[in-house]
């Protein structure tokens, strides 16, 4: 199969689909690897560096799309990128389709066969490609809450750890999944008092049992959240529902009920965000202020640790991407549950049930 590696061009987007050394296993395995010019240089990769693992290096995107059979992204495709696509064609990114329709609208009409990273779903109910970048969301969530808060950025002008003889920064945390856990782990290192909030028992007995005392864990109800946001130095929205949008669980009555100066991390602004006055941002100009509270809500949060994030995004998205490859997508979905649940649109369909509610558009099973 011919695969394309293609430059992010969303603004402060810094990863890129495959490291060099990533590249090189689906050459080992027969395969062809065209690499846009300086798709690499974001997360610290030379043209020089793929090449060397036996990529091609090509200056024309639109030849590349042209040539490929699948086309290997971070981030969606943006509007100027729409006419790159062909019938048949396989896109290989994380898709976010439930927030974004004209993404939508423009795969169904070109009959791309899109496979979702957020999408795919083992049978434990993980969603391995989504893992690691909310892992490093979780983290980076609490580090930019923490700076936000400081009084320069419109913030309280709190220290989430405190000092001896002060009250500590208060965290609250909307969701206890993957993202929610590290922003706790991150929070209670850095000495916080943390709250975590979640809708699953079995979920916060666990994260009770891990860190004991050193949190708060809530039942999820609307009594309970406003209740913690209204004592609040920074909230972490975490709550996701995979392939959906997010549920508003933050109303814009709610910002009146909290600190003046306290931040607000959406960190689910991807699925439309789980704050009612949440709105996408980039990391040139990441927060905005309404009712005096502090809004930090990048679409792509682990962009701007991009080294790390495209080591640890290619060490899962590999695993996937090689069965498509080597296989086609029809007998990779007839083999593999994960890789048919990671299957959004096909040959002008929405065959995803969660992506096709969403969006209200008609579900097609495969």
């Amino acid at each position: 199969m011919k695969i394309g590696l293609i430059r992010e061009i969303k603004k402060d987007e810094f990863r890129v689909g495959l490291t060099p050394a990533s590249s090189r296993e689906y050459i080992d395995k027969g395969h062809t690897v065209f690499v846009e010019k300086s798709a690499g240089m974001g997360s610290g990769f030379s043209d020089e560096e793929y090449k060397k693992n036996g990529c091609n290096i090509e200056t024309d995107k639109q030849k590349i799309f042209d040539d490929s059979d699948m086309i290997i992204k971070v981030k969606e495709p943006l509007s100027d990128e729409y006419n790159f696509f062909h019938e048949g064609q396989l896109l290989y990114t994380y898709l976010h389709l439930a927030a974004d329709k004209k993404l939508a609208d423009a795969l169904l009409n070109k009959k791309v066969a899109g496979v979702a990273y957020e999408t795919i779903m083992e049978k434990d109910g993980s969603l391995p490609l989504l893992k690691p970048m909310s892992e490093i969301a979780g983290r980076l969530s609490v580090q930019e809450g923490a700076k936000y808060l400081e009084k320069y950025f419109g913030g309280r002008g709190v220290l989430l750890g405190g000092v001896p003889g002060i009250h500590r920064g208060k965290v609250v945390i909307l969701g206890g999944g993957t993202v929610g856990t590290n922003a706790c782990k991150m929070a209670v290192g850095l000495g916080a008092d943390v709250t975590i909030i979640d809708l699953s028992h079995k979920r916060l007995t666990y994260l009770d049992d891990i860190y004991g005392n050193s949190i708060t864990t809530l039942y999820s109800n609307t009594s309970n959240i406003e209740e913690s946001i209204k004592e609040a130095d920074v909230v972490i929205g975490a709550v996701l529902i995979p392939g959906n949008s997010a549920p508003r669980i933050i109303k814009k009555e709610h910002l009146k009920i909290m600190k003046k100066g306290a931040v607000i991390v959406d960190v689910a602004v991807d699925q439309g965000g789980c704050c009612e006055t949440t709105k996408a941002t980039y990391h040139s100009n990441p927060t905005f202020i309404i009712d005096d509270i502090v809004h930090y809500c990048v679409a792509n949060m682990p962009g701007s640790v991009s080294l790390s994030s495209t080591i640890a995004l290619t060490n899962v998205t590999n695993f996937y991407g090689l069965q498509i490859a080597d296989k086609g997508i029809n007998k990779a979905v007839e083999q593999c549950e994960a890789i048919k649940s990671g299957l959004n649109t096909y040959k002008g369909n929405i065959t995803n049930k969660a992506v096709a509610e969403a969006l209200d558009l008609k579900y097609s099973a495969l």
